[in-house]
């Protein structure tokens, strides 16, 4: 059984969470644009809510940024690693490197910030108990696929693959903008990656709705700006990339079958 769990942690994306300058203000426009409901977690000086989809399945969380921490709002990932300081071990070793201490979470679990070898962050995140909730296609209100910007997108497929086991679907040439890696695990793809010089490396996540159209639309109604889009994308879905009120970069997807 421990072979089984800990095959099934390594690589898997288990948690997304967003640092904000107004976690009150971030909630009121994510339930609005998104349709998530919010989950209180933790409360006083250093409170925690939870991201809730239908079904009552929480995706994530929201906190205000932490005193003396210099950055701007921002998503991020936790991705599942058995033994946190394995994980760190092997970022370490493939180039990457630590940017916070470990952070233990009693009966939730430990984890760690990381950053790859061209300075995009996620997390490493050992949990206290197996995952509830089986991976299965994004539903509504999940992040159904995750971005990488980066400055060498060949190199940070490879150890990205070396680290988690995620491997390449395939290689999409975008003409002057280069080669796009898309990559997933096992047979489930989860996302891209390519080079974007205009971007500080950097992950960005796509949230599953309805309608990206009338997303788009609660998106600027709601205090958030449109950076690109709404646009379909081959294959038929539809993105549109924006930024909410407080600055945290994010992107709305609608499957293609889903088109109105």
């Amino acid at each position: 059984m421990a072979t089984t769990i800990e095959t099934s942690l390594v690589g898997r994306v288990l948690w997304y969470e967003l640092l904000t300058t107004d976690p009150q203000a971030a909630e009121r426009f994510y339930t609005e644009v998104v349709g998530w409901t919010v989950t209180p977690f933790r409360s006083g000086k250093d409170a925690y809510d939870m991201w809730t989809r239908a079904g009552g399945v929480s995706i994530g969380g929201g906190m205000k940024i932490p005193e003396g921490m210099n950055f701007p709002p921002h998503w991020g990932m936790y991705v599942g690693w058995p033994k946190l300081e394995d994980g760190v071990a092997r970022v370490e070793a493939l180039g990457g490197s630590a940017l916070s201490p470990v952070i233990d979470v009693p009966e939730v679990g430990r984890m760690r910030t990381m950053k790859d070898p061209h300075g995009a962050m996620f997390s490493l995140y050992e949990p206290a108990s197996p995952p509830q909730q089986p991976e299965a296609a994004p539903e509504l209100g999940d992040v159904s696929w995750h971005e990488l910007y980066t400055t060498d997108a060949e190199a940070a497929m490879k150890f990205y693959g070396e680290l988690f086991g995620w491997r390449t679907f395939d290689v999409m040439d975008m003409g002057e903008m280069g080669k796009y890696h898309m990559f997933g695990r096992g047979e489930r793809m989860l996302g891209g990656m390519m080079v974007m010089p205009q971007v500080p490396p950097s992950w960005a996540f796509y949230f599953r709705v309805p309608d990206v159209h009338a997303g788009a639309e609660r998106l600027k109604a709601h205090g958030g700006q449109v950076m690109n889009g709404p646009m379909e994308v081959p294959g038929g879905d539809w993105i549109v990339m924006g930024k909410d009120p407080q600055g945290a970069v994010f992107a709305l997807h609608q499957k293609k079958a889903e088109t109105p």
